[in-house]
């Protein structure tokens, strides 16, 4: 059973999967077309996996394209309170062999998995995350691809550190930390939007000698399953990872009324956490320990430029920061406070870059945007862009159209504020809609101060500055309205081991993905002493005459 390292380890050194370009003609664009195309040929039954078996309810749903619907992609199994108890017994039954695991065994596995996905399994990763969760080329690459690759790498490396981390040992005495997995079962709960967090919500409990049960997203069960397809590949033992396809609320009653639960690992909403919390709270006095609770919950990410600022800089990242990926990132940029002297020129370069977006499927790799990810989405947004045309103090600048004949499609929009309180610049709306409040170029401190206070969340943010000053400025006033904040870059793109991500207030515990600081909440250290001349004599110098 080793569960810390006691001398330099061996692991391959971490490096960040380089992003492939997919021009045309190019070898990967090929192989992921003739992967979508050999993908949407067949209608896939989709099961959960409980203790390493194939589990069938007969109760299917299916799988469709948000961005065409008329299709489907397959149909998966859905279950319910009986098969969340099924995936607890199975990932206790799996506790102790997994724990024992040699570290570097468990490293192995996530290895060559990460291999997997950047090399035989890329184009079918990719391609599922395209299809089942409308996302293009580029965006399914350094997702799906890079930084699920990325995070399984890195978390093997980030492991060993932990685990080298040990105590100082003084003369006649050998100092040691084991970091232990958590008593219990880890609970993954995992959104739709990026592959890699499905992926890495699960896995790195279990790295660290935890088993998991996994619940994802129904709108990401067709990506979900080819991470599992991977994992088993990769030699996870059964149980180890249990997936399940349950509903929300009723899972987490029996996952939180259980004795052995552990902890949760979670990106969703702000509200679903909330609930999360009340239920481990109403239930602590039950719990061997008291669970972990890890999770990112969303932003209203912001963009605040000053007057030194380049004017083209900006557009160009809220061309890229708002609307790739349909503005479905919980980093997207949804609010951006441009000075008046640059308006004119932003508003310019911005509605230029917006009225040569190609929008429609996945399958044309001309679209640099696709559908939203269902129904509840396209309404909500939609409702939002409507008020907007009606109310006094919002202005629709560009796009504002939307149909969900075909697939669940958003125009890009940009609403223009005279209200720096308006409700787009407060509430998460996890779509194409960008609200932009300008203010007067020499109220720069009291407009962040305005920023600072203007919604609850805390994820991400950037600043547009030529002026070092400026910047300066803003990192002070700004220090806790982002947990990753960006100089003169658009606020989305972390990448795993250059950025840890996570953010505070409202857009959770900030544990940092992609770093050591996340898996060090999966661990619980324990302190060994060993004494190797033990005192044969009670007496102390000082009672001596």
């Amino acid at each position: 059973m080793a569960q810390g390292i006691y001398h330099v380890p061996g692991v391959p050194v971490a490096t960040n999967e380089p992003v492939l370009e997919y021009r045309p003609g190019s070898p990967e664009r090929a192989a992921l077309k003739a992967a979508i195309k050999e993908m949407k040929a067949v209608e896939m039954d989709i099961p959960m996996f409980i203790g390493g078996k194939e589990i069938r309810t007969g109760k299917t749903k299916a799988i469709r394209p948000p961005h065409e619907l008329k299709h489907i992609l397959g149909y998966f199994h859905a279950g319910g309170d009986e098969e969340t108890k099924m995936a607890i017994e199975a990932a206790l039954a799996a506790k102790k062999g997994w724990a024992d695991l040699s570290w570097d065994s468990r490293a192995a596995i996530f290895l060559k998995a990460a291999e997997l996905i950047s090399g035989p399994y890329r184009a079918k990763i990719n391609a599922a995350t395209m299809l089942c969760q409308s996302k293009n080329a580029f965006q399914a690459e350094i997702d799906s691809a890079c930084e699920l690759a990325d995070f399984l790498r890195f978390n093997v490396q980030f492991m060993t550190e932990i685990y080298m981390d040990q105590p100082k040992s003084s003369k006649g005495v050998w100092n040691k930390t084991q970091y232990r997995p958590l008593e219990g079962f880890v609970y993954a709960l995992t959104p739709f939007n990026f592959t890699a967090i499905a992926g890495n919500l699960p896995s790195s409990p279990a790295l660290m000698g935890n088993t998991v049960v996994w619940k994802c997203s129904n709108s990401q069960v067709y990506s979900a399953n080819v991470i599992m397809e991977i994992f088993r590949e990769a030699g996870l033992p059964d149980g180890v990872i249990n997936l399940v396809f349950t509903p929300g609320a009723s899972t987490f009653k029996v996952i939180s009324d259980h004795p052995e639960f552990a902890g949760i690992h979670y990106t969703g909403s702000s509200a679903v956490f909330h609930n999360v919390w009340k239920s481990v709270a109403n239930n602590v006095a039950n719990y061997r320990s008291f669970p972990r609770i890890v999770g990112e919950t969303g932003g209203k990410d912001f963009v605040m430029v000053h007057k030194s600022a380049c004017a083209k800089e900006v557009a160009t990242a809220l061309s890229r920061g708002a609307f790739e990926y349909q503005g479905q990132k919980c980093s997207a940029a949804s609010r951006a406070y441009i000075p008046g002297n640059l308006w004119d020129k932003v508003k310019a370069y911005l509605i230029e870059d917006i009225s040569s977006f190609k929008m429609g499927t996945v399958e044309d790799f001309s679209n640099f945007v696709n559908a939203v990810i269902d129904e509840a989405s396209f309404d909500k947004l939609a409702s939002f862009i409507d008020r907007a045309k009606e109310d006094a103090d919002a202005e629709i600048i560009i796009g504002g159209g939307y149909d969900k004949t075909e697939g669940y499609f958003i125009q890009p929009t940009v609403i223009l504020t005279t209200n720096p309180k308006y409700i787009t610049m407060e509430e998460e709306l996890f779509g194409p809609v960008l609200t932009i409040y300008v203010y007067d170029a020499e109220k720069y401190e009291e407009t962040m101060e305005i920023l600072d206070q203007t919604s609850p969340y805390a994820l991400t943010g950037s600043i547009f500055a030529k002026d070092r000053k400026a910047i300066e400025l803003a990192l002070e006033k700004l220090v806790n309205a982002a947990g990753n904040f960006y100089i003169n870059d658009k606020p989305t793109g972390a990448v795993v081991g250059q950025q840890p991500f996570g953010g505070a207030r409202a857009s959770g515990t900030n544990d940092k993905a992609g770093s050591a600081l996340n898996l060090l909440r999966w661990v619980s250290a324990r302190t060994i002493k060993e004494t190797l001349l033990t005192p044969t004599d009670y007496r102390y110098p000082f009672l001596a005459e």
